[in-house]
């Protein structure tokens, strides 16, 4: 395991049961967060926006559905997808494995 890897030893601990969210914060400073997101199969992050902040998500395990505004799309990992400020934003997981993503937040507010 690399030292510089933060992802290993977060992922270790995100084990969701089915229709849970579990999550882990790997990067927390003064201008981002870069927070990972377990979905168990059927688990849901309800739609949200950030005002003041971009959101990116990078799949990175499995495949999410991914709901922004009035738009959904099944996407498979690897894949990448931007939320621009103040747009409403969601995933959920409808496969029967687990869907783990990665959600960067910047700037903070």
């Amino acid at each position: 395991m690399s030292e510089l890897d933060l992802y290993d030893e977060a992922r270790a601990n995100l084990d969701p049961a089915a229709g849970e969210v579990t999550t882990a914060e790997l990067v927390v400073t003064d201008d981002v967060l870069v927070k990972a997101f377990a979905l168990g199969p059927g688990a849901e992050l309800d739609p949200h926006e950030h005002g003041e902040s971009t959101n990116v998500f990078h799949i990175l395990e499995g495949e999410v559905v991914v709901v922004r505004e009035d738009e959904e799309e099944l996407v498979a990992a690897p894949g990448v997808v931007r939320h621009d400020r103040g747009v409403e934003h969601g995933a959920r997981n409808e496969s029967d494995d687990v869907a783990l993503f990665t959600a960067s937040l910047c700037p903070l507010p």
